[in-house]
């Protein structure tokens, strides 16, 4: 199933909406600093680490399209496995760390509705820490055809702001973009009592492509 929002031609690559207030600026400062260079010296000292950062920001931004596969829950993140966790009420937790090189943007595991998205304060530490469990995040419901469904996504020491990208009572498809997290760090997943988990640690996942279950 190919990916519905906004449309961009098969495998072509566009920018992460919520990048803006990191890239335009860069951008505009590499711009400037070339522009400068061919009239001096000392300008082109500037423009070569600017140039450097801008074509970064673009990469860490990038949101590729995908194709969509076919599949009860998929990633909801590019990454890897973290970790693979029983939890008390029967559900298994899916962690999956996300680096600065990965694509940040995340995308709805199942389709159904949001029923919620509560922002939870917190700290700042490496998402591979244990004690990013009380780290910034923002932590997401979803009423799909396995009942309710978790998704949380963590901010890290780099990723500072989560950005989601639709509200409370919308309805999503599988693989559809829900949020941005800059600069990285982790999503987990609660898989419900009874699904078994077909990934392992260690294993990269792609968001909208690695299937997270099995059948």
């Amino acid at each position: 199933m190919p990916d519905s929002q906004n449309s961009a031609p098969r495998g072509g690559v566009r920018l992460a909406r919520g990048a803006s207030p990191w890239l335009l600026p860069t951008v505009a400062t590499a711009a400037l600093s070339i522009a400068r260079a061919r009239r001096s010296g000392r300008w082109a000292a500037v423009a070569v680490p600017t140039t450097a950062l801008a074509a970064g920001m673009l990469w860490f931004f990038r949101d590729p399209e995908r194709e969509i596969t076919q599949g009860r829950v998929i990633s909801p993140a590019d990454g890897v496995v973290q970790s693979i966790m029983p939890w008390k009420d029967g559900r298994t937790r899916v962690a999956i760390f996300m680096s600065p090189l990965n694509v940040h943007v995340n995308r709805a595991p199942l389709s159904g509705t949001v029923t919620s998205v509560e922002h939870i304060p917190g700290g700042f530490v490496p998402a591979f820490n244990k004690e990013s469990e009380n780290n910034e995040r923002v932590v997401w419901h979803f009423d799909t055809e396995l009942g309710d469904i978790e998704m949380v996504q963590i901010a890290g020491a780099v990723a500072r702001r989560i950005v989601p990208y639709i509200p409370q009572g919308t309805k999503v498809e599988q693989g559809e973009r829900i949020g941005l997290i800059r600069f990285g760090s982790r999503v987990d997943i609660y898989l419900p009592e009874g699904v078994e988990v077909a990934v392992e640690v260690g294993q990269a996942t792609t968001a909208g492509v690695t299937r997270i279950d099995r059948d």
